[in-house]
């Protein structure tokens, strides 16, 4: 798969146009860059080139490696499978306690030593037994065209695909972009215009319409992660609040990830988030009647494992990315539970995966 090329080897885009003072506006995200020759967006990997705007991350990454499917986390997309995942550089979002800041946050195009065009991927994938690939690290949203190559290159061969995204993009950029996408982990990182504004750079409530729009417009299978920073986001007023907008403009089927905040990048001064903190944002959703809440980035496994809403059994054991105890059975992509015959929202398959816990780099044959 080709895309046509400038001069300089950089990939034309589409979300952009001219402003009356000659400068161009990158029209992908909120952000709104506004550009002058040879300058680049806040994303880094997206720069004004003759008049227009680029991508110059196309083909080129931070590195490709195998994991469980449960790390990006999603527990109700193909349980159990390996994923493989790659990232390029930068990001849209300045958030002061990223937790993958050394790609993200990266101004150097050395960061981007390996290769793949989307063939490569697409082969690789099927070549080490993976079921799906994930656009992560950084935001796939910044290198979109990239990430829609590389879906249609691997959807010929059977192979899904999964976003890992903050969900920070505009309307007509979105509706492309998830067109291509079979499932999606989007980070809700708070419930908070104040927090958005000042520890991430942005905004929510776009964040909030690209939940809705997945929702309500889309086939794509998406799940919710929100990382607590204790004395930020973890208040009981606001869990309580973004777990009621839940419910009431996404439903009860939609799992919610509450993770672990580890001080990193410019938050070095927040401790850890204790896990009992992890499991009172849990308990709240489900009193709120969210089916699926989990605690992650800490050893938990009941608050790992997914039990059926209706007769509480087990359905997937979870010890950290291993699992055990299997209760679904599953008909084309549905799953059930085996002892009362509820339906689970996801897409599973009738046995899972043995992936395991394993992560293995994998280097990339062009």
């Amino acid at each position: 798969m080709l895309r046509e090329k400038t001069p300089r080897g950089n990939v034309p885009t589409n979300y952009w146009h001219t402003l009356d003072d000659g400068r161009i506006q990158c029209d992908l995200c909120p952000r709104a860059c506004k550009l002058r020759e040879g300058q680049q967006g806040l994303c880094f990997v997206r720069s004004c080139e003759e008049g227009q705007i680029v991508l110059t991350s196309y083909g080129r990454s931070s590195g490709f490696c195998i994991d469980p499917i449960e790390k990006k986390p999603l527990n109700h997309f193909l349980p159990g499978t390996p994923i493989l995942s790659f990232g390029t550089a930068g990001c849209n979002l300045a958030c002061k306690f990223c937790q993958n800041w050394d790609v993200s946050k990266s101004r150097e195009m050395d960061t981007l030593a390996a290769q793949a065009m989307p063939e490569h991927l697409a082969t690789a994938a099927e070549q080490t037994g993976c079921r799906s690939l994930a656009y992560t690290y950084n935001d796939p949203i910044i290198f979109m065209e990239y990430a829609i190559d590389v879906a249609q290159a691997a959807a010929e061969k059977g192979i899904k695909s999964v976003a890992v995204s903050a969900g920070y993009i505009c309307d007509e950029p979105r509706s492309e972009f998830f067109r291509y996408m079979d499932a999606a982990n989007i980070d809700l990182k708070a419930f908070s215009e104040d927090f958005y504004r000042k520890i991430c750079g942005g905004a929510l409530q776009p964040v909030l319409e690209t939940l809705k729009y997945l929702k309500h417009e889309t086939s794509v299978w998406f799940e919710i992660t929100t990382l607590l920073i204790p004395g930020e986001n973890d208040s009981d007023r606001e869990l309580n609040d973004m777990c009621q907008w839940i419910v009431e403009h996404l439903g009860i089927d939609v799992p919610i990830h509450f993770t672990a905040f580890h001080p990193d990048w410019k938050m070095r001064d927040h401790p850890n988030t204790p896990a009992a903190t992890l499991t009172r944002a849990r308990q709240i959703a489900l009193n709120h009647g969210i089916r699926y809440a989990y605690t992650g980035n800490v050893h938990d496994s009941d608050g790992g494992s997914t039990h059926c809403h209706q007769c509480n059994s087990m359905l997937i054991e979870r010890d950290w990315y291993v699992l055990g105890e299997w209760g679904i059975s599953a008909s084309e992509g549905k799953g059930y539970c085996q002892k009362c015959g509820s339906q689970i929202a996801g897409v599973f398959e009738e046995q899972p995966g043995v992936w395991g816990s394993r992560r293995v780099p994998v280097k990339i044959v062009t």
